[in-house]
């Protein structure tokens, strides 16, 4: 509880109190903002002119781009804020130029479902939300480069989203170069017969159509239909990494379902092997790496085509192609593409009734069935406890090394996700083809001998046998045998004879998908595309940028029964017809023609996939950022081979999709000559979660945390015993404590002191407001210790400290850098308390070189009383940019420790010795002690163990 107004207040005017703290935090913060104090100069300003300036390392710190929620924010949400503040600022005071600034990644849902509730526009709700924000983090003192701030939703941005768009558009991945180049280079190629079409005709004697046809099959920005996920209740579709593993949607918990539907996509598999390979040269922890690397998922394996009469080929990707002779019949996906084209009209004759499903026809049967598999998530389909479920579309494949006609099925555990939605199925060693052959009557063939007594006829066994460590057999026509092999040799062999054959290669397959980016929302950045009389898509000149959101009248994508597979979408900007319909000089020498622009909208991940670019150069009109300053800022050097940001800081939910998301923008930009970073954040680190108390009545209702009582270890709300975990902090838990409250309360300083000391900062912690009061008390301390509370003077002297003070301080100066530098500022908080204190009970007014070491140690935690403390020390020159003080060596030594001399592991002696003692001198001081000799009363010794300067055990003969 706040002191203010007490007693000991008027007895004691000049008192350090949360009035006080409100006081001095106010008139600092707009000091900073006058002075522009944290304004970081870039390598064409300032620094060009100004040698000394530009001779300081460069520290670019960044935090996850927040999201300008209508609720606020909760003492949670600044956790890493002040994290990276009180970094930054120690950082300052070490001679770095510091960068560390914030913006707001402000398009995306949330207000968008607002607009559509009450009729404000977005843009309005989100402006709104963003000025409350910035209210909120502007009283924590936080020491950001205000000049640099912006929000996703500025036009000036998000011209320069549509721009990098046109970039990835008008680009193509050259696997001989292994990397982007324009797609005017691959036109140049086609054009001079240096690169084959598909069909083998001269590039002129394709249509546009045609033209624009096989260009996107290179582009890495391409529309096409494919399989999506989509949501009838939230009228949109989802990327994967938006739908949980119940199979519903992140926002608002509905079912999403399967649906083919003509999207905008990211050719982000094109980069699957730099992803994973340029891992290895960040410095991230390795639980993110190995996420990123699991979600990539790469897999070395072999192409099989398998013939089906009158539809070509079923391409299928394996593992496990040493099984091949194993194969007895393939599954596709129920989506695969194939599907249509090899179902006969009737069932062949023979048929097994099991196999069908009970429907009269293979087309009738394949449509019931993809109709029940779109219902189900992907978890669900893939789940190893559920019954197998398919259906024979009627087609057979010849396996191509036995010659067999093999059935083929569609059956939801096969996913297009994964490989290429075909399987050839090996049920005698993989436990999911076991099971489905045995519910369909399938045949079983064993390829691999099982290393236990089960015997080589599978038709008897009782589930799967498979193993990577065993012999090959029943594997051998008439020009290949595998029979006798290992798996590796045998891998090896069938691959060169697929090869050869035309039917097959070696080839590396990848769990990565390409980035699903259409949404049809309003509340998003417009495609800079529009689209001809012929359905062509065309990009709009750079002039033309930024493509603005035009008004609409209903901000809802139309909605639909969620349950309700069967629908489309229909985009809000799609009934905006006057901006939908244009005529429009694209300067390509087509003239004015008629054209329809894209309605979908961008995802909201668009805006911070490259926001760390615009933090450099924010007010940049004719560039998306100046040359030498993002080689200034991030560009690669020591350590940091692939370049970008020196340390980002937020939460481990954000593994996948924003990080690898902005990862595979970078490297566009970068192969394209735009940046000279080809990785966006060089370090990354993840702070914790400060948890809070939920309480619930007997409903399982959350009811208000701050009204719950606690009496004899139970908890009461209005006399009503309620239940206690410890969770999330939210408004809708009702237990969420505002930054507001504490701040009003004790001020912000101790609302920084008391988020850094909870715990270590990568580790989740519980919030006690009641705790709060003890950082309040250190800066109670350390103001009464260089300020008289009842006259207001300083009271520090001009004079030289003890050698014990001298000690104290030297020992906190060196500990606390370390910490800082380490971003353990709970350790660091600690050591600045064991000083403060050490100085209050040696009393007497302070020496000022020890209260001027004491404020500085202080300032990146509590910049506004040190900033105060500071000035009234005598300084007119902010603290923010003093030297960090540096410890004396010959104090932070122990002149002495203390040594344990045991026998027969028992303390018989403790020695005062020099830290620096030998091992021989220790042994000889502990054996002439005259406890010890006493002790050993004569006897003999076997052996003497010593661990300078701390231990010596003696071991009796």
């Amino acid at each position: 509880m706040s002191e203010t107004n007490s007693a000991a207040d008027v007895a004691a005017p000049h008192r350090y109190t949360a009035a006080m703290a409100a006081d001095i935090e106010a008139r600092w913060q707009d000091f900073w903002d006058a002075e522009g104090t944290y304004e970081a100069p870039n390598p064409t300003g300032d620094l060009a002119g100004d040698p000394e300036l530009a001779a300081r390392p460069k520290k670019f710190i960044m935090d996850m781009f927040p999201y300008p929620s209508g609720a606020g924010l909760h003492v949670g949400h600044p956790l890493g804020y002040i994290a990276t503040d009180v970094f930054a600022r120690h950082q300052r005071m070490t001679g770095h130029n510091v960068l560390h600034t914030l913006g707001f990644d402000a398009f995306g849902l949330p207000a968008e479902q607002y607009a559509v509730q009450t009729g404000t526009h977005p843009r309005i709700s989100t402006e709104a939300n963003i000025a409350n924000m910035t209210a909120q983090l502007r009283r924590l003192g936080l020491g950001h480069d205000k000049r640099r701030s912006f929000a996703t939703i500025e036009s000036e941005y998000y011209k320069w989203t549509q721009w990098i768009f046109l970039q990835i558009f008008n680009s193509w991945y050259d696997t001989e170069a292994d990397r982007a180049r324009p797609i005017d280079e691959l036109v140049a190629q086609f054009e001079s017969g240096e690169r084959a079409t598909p069909d083998g005709r001269d590039w002129s004697a394709l249509s546009a159509a045609e033209r624009a046809d096989v260009l996107g099959e290179y582009r890495l920005a391409y529309a096409s239909d494919a399989p999506v996920n989509w949501s009838p209740g939230l009228g949109t579709v989802l990327a994967n990494e938006e739908v949980t593993a119940d199979g519903r949607s992140e926002r608002g918990n509905f079912p999403v379902f399967k649906a083919k539907l003509r999207q905008w996509n990211m050719r982000i598999t094109a980069y699957a092997d730099r992803l994973l390979n340029d891992l290895d040269g960040l410095d991230w922890p390795e639980a993110i790496k190995l996420q990123q690397r699991n979600w990539i998922g790469r897999s070395e394996g072999a192409r099989v085509d398998f013939p089906v009469d009158g539809a070509g080929s079923v391409t299928v990707f394996t593992t496990r192609q040493d099984t091949l002779f194993g194969a007895t019949y393939m599954v596709l996906a129920p989506e695969h593409e194939l599907v249509e084209r090899i179902i006969p009209a009737a069932w062949p004759e023979g048929t097994h009734p099991v196999w069908t499903g009970g429907h009269a026809s293979p087309a009738e049967a394949v449509t019931a069935y993809r109709k029940q598999a779109a219902s189900k998530s992907d978890v669900e389909r893939q789940a190893e406890a559920k019954d197998k479920t398919g259906v024979f579309t009627g087609a057979y494949a010849t396996n191509p090394v036995s010659g067999d006609q093999i059935p083929v099925f569609i059956a939801d555990y096969v996913l297009m996700g994964y490989g290429t939605g075909a399987i050839m199925a090996v049920p005698a060693h993989d436990a999911r083809d076991f099971a489905f052959a045995r519910a369909f009557e399938l045949p079983v063939r064993c390829v691999v001998e099982p290393s236990d007594d089960r015997g080589t006829d599978a038709s008897t066994w009782e589930d799967a046998f498979a193993s990577y460590d065993a012999k090959l057999v029943n594997s051998a026509n008439d020009e290949i045998s595998l029979n006798g092999l290992g798996v590796a040799d045998a891998k090896a062999r069938i691959t060169e004879w697929l090869k050869e054959h035309g039917v097959g290669e070696g080839t590396v397959n990848f769990r990565l998908r390409d980035w699903l980016f259409s949404r049809q929302r309003y509340w998003g950045e417009p495609f800079p595309i529009v689209y001809d009389e012929e359905g062509i898509a065309h990009p709009l000149p750079e002039s033309m940028l930024p493509l603005e959101l035009p008004e609409v009248d209903d901000y809802s994508p139309r909605t639909f029964d969620p349950d309700d597979a069967d629908t489309q979408p229909e985009t809000p900007l799609s009934r905006n017809a006057e901006w939908v319909n244009v005529t429009l000089d694209l300067g390509d020498g087509a003239g004015p023609r008629n054209y329809r622009r894209e309605t979908n909208t961008m995802p909201n991940w668009a805006g911070s996939c490259w926001y760390e670019l615009r933090y450099l150069d924010p007010n940049n009109s004719e560039k998306l950022v100046d040359p030498a300053i993002e080689e200034y800022w991030m560009g690669p050097r020591e350590g940091q081979p692939t370049g970008g940001v020196d340390l980002y800081v937020g939460g481990a939910e954000h593994a996948v999709l924003h990080l690898l998301y902005a990862r595979f923008w970078s490297k566009v930009l970068h192969d394209l000559g735009h940046v000279s970073s080809a990785e966006p954040f060089h370090k990354l680190y993840n702070q914790g979660m400060i948890q809070a108390f939920v309480y619930r009545d007997s409903r399982g209702i959350a009811v208000p945390a701050a009204e719950v009582e606690e009496r004899d270890g139970a908890y009461y709300y209005q006399g009503e015993k309620v239940s206690r975990v410890l969770g999330k902090m939210g408004k809708s838990l009702k237990n969420a404590v505002t930054p507001d409250e504490i701040c009003t309360e004790f001020g912000a300083d101790t609302l920084r002191l008391y988020e850094m000391a909870m715990g270590p900062l990568d580790v989740s912690r519980p919030w006690d407001t009641r705790a709060v009061v003890g950082q309040y008390r250190l800066l109670q301390r350390l103001w009464r210790n260089i300020v008289d509370e009842e006259t207001g003077e300083v009271t520090v002297v001009d004079s030289e400290p003890g050698e014990d003070t001298l000690r104290a301080l030297h020992k906190a100066i060196d500990g606390v850098g370390g910490d800082m530098a380490g971003m353990r500022f709970n350790t660091a908080i600690a050591k600045v308390t064991e000083l403060n204190n050490h100085l209050t009970k040696a009393g007497g007014p302070l020496p000022r070189p020890v209260a001027e070491a004491l404020v500085l140690l202080i300032a990146p935690l509590a910049p506004h009383i040190a900033e105060e403390l500071w000035r009234r020390l005598g300084h007119t020159e902010s603290v923010v940019h003093q030297d960090f003080p540096v410890a004396d060596p010959a104090y932070v030594v122990d002149e002495t420790v203390t040594c344990v001399v045991q026998i027969k592991g028992k303390v018989k002696a403790r020695l005062e010795i020099s830290p620096s003692i030998t091992d021989a001198e220790l042994e000889a001081l502990a054996l002439a002690d005259p406890a010890v000799v006493a002790a050993l009363d004569g006897a003999g010794i076997r052996k003497v163990i010593v661990r300078a300067p701390k231990l010596v055990n003696i071991v009796p003969a």
